[in-house]
């Protein structure tokens, strides 16, 4: 990005900050808490940057002045050379910070700062897919406890052999959707199987959709658009399992959506859990709907992030794990099951930060 473009997107933000900050004070949008609630967001984004795009504006500004004090023939000729030297500090100056205030320009993600739900389903490879899901299933357990983010299941169906047919669980935190959201996708893993004796090794798959959880502002849901099944919870869950109907399936009769939870005692409890997730996928579908539409309004490919799409191998012979998205690969497999899992998703953040930058530089 030149200078000259760089100048005025960041004098956009520092405008559009200022704005802001009079929107807020203005009674016509304290009354209107949607409003509120955006503006205020948008606020706590840019307050946190504000001082560093208008020090780098007011650079600008006395570079300008500086330049047109030495173009100017009938300047002191002291004043100029003091000018001159001015120059070289603030060119060296803008220079410096010219990558923070790229970085500050990209747009940030909506969903920042959102809880989600992560679903991950078994795939190709029968039982051992059943039991990677639970290995992914721990791997994000561990992880989450090490970074304060809280998890809290919603639904599981599990398998003969300990594994699970799929999990649905939440995860709550002001971090979880930054380092969680580009898990989404198919996930290969190369081992050889507990049901193998001959000691060849299978390939299995298993895909991890993650949803922003979506608050009832965004998405409005017709009750008579919903049917409500009751039944005994099954699998592990403590005494009140097949003993009380607590469990809840949830079936959005326009969409062919269903969606099931188990996890409390009280059904109550479970039908509030399940709209969660009915919510998020309600709001994915209608978020990749509308992208479908624009895709083709543009007639150009658009990937669409299937999460059938496969993002990565767990290689258990070689100890070797592989983003390929990214080109990453890694010998830590062990630990990163063990969830430590922190420079991968730090090599995935820097991958999408560069990739927005060169987007941003571009247009």
């Amino acid at each position: 990005m030149n200078s000259r473009n760089l100048k005025e997107r960041v004098q956009r933000e520092v405008e559009r900050f200022d704005e802001i900050e009079q929107r807020l004070s203005s009674p016509d949008v304290a009354q209107d808490p949607t409003a509120f609630k955006d503006l205020s967001r948008e606020h706590s984004r840019l307050s946190s940057r504000i001082d560093p795009l208008r020090r780098f504006l007011n650079f600008t500004k006395q570079l300008d002045q500086s330049r047109e004090l030495v173009s100017d023939s009938q300047a002191d000729p002291e004043l100029r050379q003091m000018a001159e030297l001015e120059i070289t500090e603030l060119e060296n100056s803008l220079e410096s910070m010219r990558d923070e205030v790229e970085s500050m320009l990209i747009a940030p993600d909506p969903n920042d700062g959102k809880s989600l739900i992560m679903e991950i389903r078994a795939g190709t490879g029968g039982e051992e897919a059943g039991l990677f899901v639970g290995d992914l299933l721990k791997m994000y357990t561990r992880f989450c406890e090490a970074e304060g983010l809280r998890m809290e299941p919603i639904y599981y169906a599990d398998t003969e052999l300990g594994g699970f047919k799929e999990v649905t669980f939440s995860v709550e935190g002001k971090r979880a959707w930054e380092f969680l959201h580009r898990e989404a996708g198919a996930h290969r893993v190369q081992r050889i199987p507990v049901t193998e004796s001959g000691g060849r090794i299978h390939t299995s798959a298993v895909t991890v959709s993650v949803l922003p959880e979506a608050e009832e502002e965004d998405l409005e849901i017709n009750d008579n658009d919903l049917r409500i099944d009751v039944f005994r919870a099954s699998g592990a869950g403590g005494q009140h399992v097949n003993k009380t109907e607590s469990a809840v399936r949830m079936t959005h009769i326009p969409t062919g959506i269903v969606v099931s939870c188990q996890d409390e005692r009280s059904q109550l409890k479970n039908r509030a859990k399940a709209m969660k997730v009915m919510r998020a996928r309600l709001l994915e579908l209608r978020d990749s709907q509308r992208h479908q539409e624009e895709a083709a309004a543009k007639k150009e490919q658009v990937k669409s992030g299937d999460r059938s799409e496969r993002i990565r191998t767990y290689n258990f012979p070689q100890g070797r794990i592989t983003d390929h998205r990214i080109g990453y690969t890694a010998y830590n497999l062990n630990e990163l099951m063990e969830g430590d899992m922190e420079d991968l998703l730090q090599a995935l953040i820097q991958a999408e930060k560069e990739e927005k930058l060169k987007a941003l530089q571009d247009s």
